[in-house]
């Protein structure tokens, strides 16, 4: 039986699509809006732009001094954040029902107004900010890099998805503030927007005060950076070695996936969660339990709409084994996995996580408000978080097989290695 949290849609003059899904049980709303752009629609030269504009987003427009944003809702007892991915943007708020309209507002200012705001103290300050942020989360941690070395060497130069939302330093250093308005200009327009209103409102409700504080922002429909070719499996292993002071050895062993919400990367996503994305899953009981190779064992799968997706297995080697041979121990499951696919035990469990993890997620009203966004946004259909679970269970064995023969290959891996150095340990 599907799910039935109800969806009402609506399109403004002006281009903004507007979701509102309905949810009286507490007396508060999530607004979420998605813009459509994130990393993959940077041009070469000007990587890090959709993310520093997250930044931007909370520095003052025409009526909200910088701060003042996050001040407004939080005196209000709203709680509210930002994040950047490869397909898309996003800003969200919870509010008291009796915020709602000064929430809109403040979105309606700074999508509308946020260019008068944004001159060269502002740019040169959030640039400090992203780089301090790229220090923290990257540069000085154990593996911080890893996952820049990953989309390095699963997708080629010049693919929408061979560099992180953090971007470059240097891009962002040689960017004028008229490249960062032409910019701002190109991507944050009604018809590139989305706005979701799940909680406490009234689909009439919810419509009326879209269009109210948002109807009014001016339409900037233009073309954006056209899809670009579906990329198949990896033809050849790729690899990266890094020897770093880190705790331990660790692989990641990532591969190219079908492209987000088709049968094929759901069944791919279910191979990867049996071989190691569970505490029962094969390598988890292989590695850890048995031979004691590995301290852990994770896997990821994570779709993208730009014709492929992402998925990767983490190894954290033991300290007395050698890593080239838990490598090969990845390998030979991975072989044997394309050709026995998953076991009866290994396939209701990896459903029964998915499944699980479906409806933990939806029964949070800010999660929910995501996702429905997620589905209007870069698959046309918000309705589709009604259905998630039917088309998950309808997966079967062979097609989660036949997806990691062809997608799980050992000749299709990037390995992204990093070793301990020992030249950083103290001699006795």
């Amino acid at each position: 039986m599907p799910l039935d949290y109800p969806v009402h849609e609506r399109t403004l003059p002006n281009g903004l699509r507007v979701v509102v899904s309905p949810d009286p049980s507490v007396p508060n709303v999530t607004v979420n809006i998605w813009v459509g752009v994130g990393s993959r629609h940077e041009a070469p030269g000007r990587t890090g732009f959709a993310h520093l504009f997250e930044h931007l987003m909370f520095q003052g427009s025409r009526n909200v001094r910088s701060g003042e944003h996050f001040e407004a809702l939080m005196a209000e007892g709203g709680r509210l954040n930002a994040t950047t991915w490869f397909d898309r943007t996003n800003y969200f708020e919870t509010v008291p029902r009796g915020a709602l309209e000064l929430a809109l507002w403040l979105e309606a200012d700074r999508h509308g107004h946020l260019l008068d705001a944004v001159n060269q103290a502002n740019l040169d300050n959030q640039r400090d900010v992203v780089k301090e942020e790229k220090r923290q989360r990257y540069d000085n941690q154990p593996y911080g890099n890893a996952l820049l070395d990953v989309y390095a060497a699963v997708f080629p130069e010049g693919h929408p998805y061979h560099h992180a939302t953090i971007g470059s330093m240097e891009d962002l250093d040689a960017a004028s503030v008229d490249d960062v308005h032409r910019f701002f200009r190109a991507h944050y327009a009604p018809d590139n927007t989305l706005l979701t209103l799940c909680g406490d409102v009234t689909p009439e409700d919810g419509f009326a005060l879209a269009e109210r504080y948002l109807g009014a922002i001016e339409e900037n429909a233009q073309e954006r950076r056209p899809p670009v070719d579906p990329l198949g499996p990896l033809p050849a292993p790729v690899r990266v070695e890094r020897w770093e002071d880190v705790p331990n050895d660790r692989l990641h062993v990532a591969f190219r996936l079908p492209v987000d919400e088709t049968e094929e990367f759901t069944a791919a996503g279910l191979a990867l969660d049996a071989l190691g994305g569970l505490t029962s899953s094969r390598l988890v009981r292989r590695m850890v339990r048995r031979e004691q190779t590995a301290l852990g064992v994770h896997a990821t799968s994570w779709g993208f709409v730009d014709g492929v997706s992402l998925g990767f297995l983490v190894i954290d080697v033991a300290a007395e084994s050698d890593t080239d041979a838990v490598e090969a121990t990845l390998l030979e499951e991975l072989e044997r996995f394309a050709v026995e696919g998953p076991t009866e035990a290994e396939m209701d469990a990896a459903m029964a996580q998915a499944e699980r993890g479906w409806l933990h997620m939806l029964a949070s009203q800010e999660e929910r408000a995501d996702a429905l966004s997620h589905y209007a946004l870069l698959h046309g259909d918000p309705r589709l978080v009604n259905t998630h679970l039917d088309r998950l269970r309808a997966v079967t064995p062979e097609q989660v097989r036949a997806a990691a023969a062809r997608w799980l290959r050992p000749e299709s891996r990037a390995v992204v290695a990093y070793r301990t150095d020992v030249s950083t340990e103290e001699v006795a």
